[in-house]
């Protein structure tokens, strides 16, 4: 007799220019459970207004038991230009800033001493001191994008020349449902 396996679901929030690379991305990664494109920490409830200081992100629920924090942000950081402020690809402005963003201390505790790992692991091998652009913040805001922003790589394939991510890199992980 087997027991049904329970879920061990948290969510994170990562902005890392254009949402619909990202999105593509990350829904593909083993233990990602739920992908939802949007927008964190605007001042707006609404897509509908002028630029609120939001910042482009993928909601992403995912199983613990299968894949860690740590795990996301090395995942993460294979499709982002860590050292860009306000730019990925050809995508340009404060929108497209890179980010990490979630409702629980912990989650921000450890991807900053991630980020911090990785930054000095870095600069050891380069014989470099550059700083690692990724803002990690706590979610203060979040709103879903509007129907035509979800899935859109998934739905629209073609759309993929407007993202910064290379396809073979977009679909790394995706695992053949043949």
């Amino acid at each position: 007799m087997t027991k049904k396996q329970i879920l061990l679901k948290e969510t994170i929030y990562f902005a890392g220019g254009c949402l619909w690379g990202v999105q593509e991305f990350l829904k593909h990664l083993p233990g990602v459970v739920e992908t939802q494109a949007g927008r964190a920490n605007g001042a707006t409830k609404s897509t509908k207004t002028a630029y609120d200081g939001y910042a482009e992100c993928v909601k992403t629920v995912f199983d613990a038991k299968v894949v860690s924090i740590e795990d996301l942000i090395h995942y993460f950081l294979e499709i982002i230009d860590p050292y860009s402020i306000n730019q990925q690809g050809n995508d340009i402005g404060e929108k497209y800033r890179t980010g990490i963003y979630s409702e629980h201390q912990n989650h921000l505790l450890k991807a900053k001493n991630c980020i911090d790992k990785i930054e000095q692991k870095l600069n050891l091998q380069n014989k470099t001191t550059k700083k690692i652009a990724i803002e990690i913040l706590p979610l203060t805001n979040y709103i879903p994008s509007d129907a035509e922003h979800q899935d859109r790589l998934t739905l629209h394939p073609n759309d993929h020349s407007y993202c910064h991510i290379p396809l073979d890199l977009l679909h790394k992980y995706k695992k053949n449902n043949n």
